[in-house]
């Protein structure tokens, strides 16, 4: 991939540009921040103590946590169907 394949885009994150590059569109990668900037808010309401720091690493904890539970309910539809089919 070359440089010009990529998107160069600044986002807003819990009050800080970023600037991501990648070969995601432009409404994708705004769409993505968006879910967590959303999530870092969701979760610095439940404890304002929390450093920038901190606060991160909770929110990739919680998004991993939601991300495995999504894989395991599509694993366990995907068993389902392959019995379906068998039957």
């Amino acid at each position: 991939m070359t440089q010009d394949d990529k998107t160069r885009i600044t986002v807003e994150i819990h009050n800080k540009s970023y600037t991501v590059v990648g070969k995601e569109n432009a409404d994708h990668v705004r769409l993505i921040a968006s879910l967590v900037d959303q999530k870092m808010r969701d979760i610095h309401g439940g404890n304002q103590q929390l450093t920038t720091s901190e606060l991160a690493v909770l929110t990739a904890v919680n998004t991993m946590n939601d991300y495995m539970k999504l894989k395991e309910d599509y694993a366990t539809l995907l068993g389902s169907k392959n019995k379906e089919e068998d039957k």
